[in-house]
């Protein structure tokens, strides 16, 4: 073990464990972590805890950087450094496992979980202390852990945290075989690594006071250390992979805007001190302060992710919004077309993946009709509208407020306002109810699809009605 302490400059690190996707709160972790790094001109060092052979597989590390990299945590950065593999270091964690039995802070255990369970009477009760003075030669290793006093994790978000040293078992650091548990690697690379920081999500606090003794006991001083706030759903339960709609990965796959869901990550559990909440993240960097953080469960509320990200999408210029829709495009489908339409879909869509449902009818043969539109739309007198607005769409100027000009004066025919006279006209156009504004997609459309899918809607109004 190397006597190093951590340099000056602050030295941050995340450790996910691959587990094939990659969970929002970790997201939100490595975001405050990132955000310390670049204030302070300090190191993002991300290592990866391997070590587990069921979920050491390549695909789900390189899924790790890549969530990453989305969110703007990347090796072109000088703020970044790493990955770094809990695996390449096992040498170094039986040497710390060594030098704590040399040091006599550490021993050899052969005990059994039945052993301990007959000798105490209890299930519950932790190992007994047992082997402590046995001066085995193998076995597991424990920790000795201190018989009296308290352990004190001072704690950046919740302040003083008092850990009685009684409550805390010998606890096991590396098994009969010599291999390291996590308690162990994890303090023993922190230190290789000189880790000046660990902020993390709250469910590690209960580790923190086993990993404090292990610092002490090998002779380096502990990091600061930062617990992050609970992340729970509408209900405060504690998000769940099983449960909810948690990984990082499917909100990308959706279409969330990396930018918007940075600012929507930032603020759970933390906020600059004043009413703004939209804001880059250039302006949220120098404000964040981890004793500004609130210790409080924070509530992960998808609609208002949501609602961020649609103003984030109309916050784009519109040719970057052309771009980003790309990946939700037939590559068939005119990209000049598009462009026409691409102005008017930027002030509906709160997420990119509904961009195809709002512009498909422009590229296909027909549209695809919505069922439960068709059924609202196409009510009694449905019939007189399509036929009147298509006897007038063969011959009438084909400009938008022409078009909408024409369908208004075959509404008032009928009695009928435009709100009411246009809903079968969208659903013969689009197939649905709802989308972009009418008259300009029809005008985009053309008037030789717009008039042969009126006639076509009305074909099959008419085939439907009883004789």
């Amino acid at each position: 073990m190397t006597d190093l302490q951590p340099e000056p400059a602050l030295r941050v690190r995340f450790a996910p464990s691959p587990t094939g996707m990659f969970h929002v709160g970790g997201a939100r972790s490595a975001l405050f972590n990132w955000a310390l790094a670049e204030q302070t001109g300090g190191r993002f060092v991300l290592r990866v805890e391997d070590t587990d052979a069921a979920r050491n597989r390549p695909e789900w590390t390189e899924g790790i950087i890549s969530a990453l990299a989305w969110i703007g945590i990347h090796g072109e950065s000088p703020h970044f450094e790493g990955p770094y593999f809990q695996s390449a270091y096992e040498e170094q964690h039986r040497a710390a496992a060594a030098k704590l039995i040399a040091d006599g802070k550490a021993y050899h255990c052969t005990c059994t979980r039945d052993e301990v369970k007959a000798r105490t009477g209890s299930e519950h009760q932790g190992y007994d202390g047992f082997c402590r003075d046995r001066g085995l030669p193998e076995g597991a290793v424990r920790f000795r852990t201190p018989d009296e006093g308290v352990t004190v994790v001072d704690d950046l978000v919740r302040g003083r945290v008092e850990f009685p040293n009684q409550a805390i078992e010998d606890f096991v650091i590396a098994r009969a075989d010599g291999s390291p548990l996590f308690v162990l690697a994890n303090v023993v690379d922190d230190i290789e690594m000189r880790i000046t920081h660990v902020v993390r999500a709250e469910e590690h606090l209960s580790n923190t006071p086993k990993q404090q003794l292990l610092w002490d006991a090998l002779g380096v001083a502990p990091p600061t250390w930062a617990h992050l706030p609970v992340i729970v759903n509408e209900k405060r339960q504690k998000l769940s992979k099983r449960r909810d709609k948690v990984a990082l990965e499917s909100y990308r796959d959706e279409g969330y805007l990396p930018e918007a869901m940075v600012n929507y990550l930032m603020l759970l559990g933390w906020g600059p001190g004043d009413d703004r909440e939209i804001m880059p993240w250039s302006e949220m960097v120098p404000l964040f302060k981890l004793a500004d953080v609130n210790p409080s469960p924070a509530f992960f509320d998808e609609k208002k992710l949501r609602a961020f990200n649609g103003e984030y999408i109309r916050a784009l210029p519109v040719e970057v919004f052309i771009r980003r829709c790309d990946p939700w495009l037939d590559q068939s489908w005119g990209r000049e077309t598009f462009a026409k339409v691409a102005p008017l879909a930027q002030t509906r869509i709160t997420v990119l993946s509904e961009i195809t449902a709002n512009v498909d009818f422009l590229f296909l043969d027909e549209p695809v009709f919505d069922q439960a539109s068709w059924d609202k739309a196409m009510k009694p007198g449905a019939e007189n509208i399509l036929a009147g607005y298509l006897a007038r769409l063969e011959t009438v100027s084909f400009d938008t407020e022409s078009l909408k000009t024409a369908l208004e004066e075959v509404g008032a025919e009928y009695g009928l306002k435009l709100g009411k006279a246009q809903a079968p006209v969208r659903v013969a156009i689009t197939g649905r109810t709802v989308g972009l504004p009418l008259f300009e997609s029809i005008e985009v459309l053309g008037r030789e699809k717009a008039v042969e899918r009126l006639r076509t809607a009305l074909a099959k109004l008419q085939a439907q009605t009883p004789a």
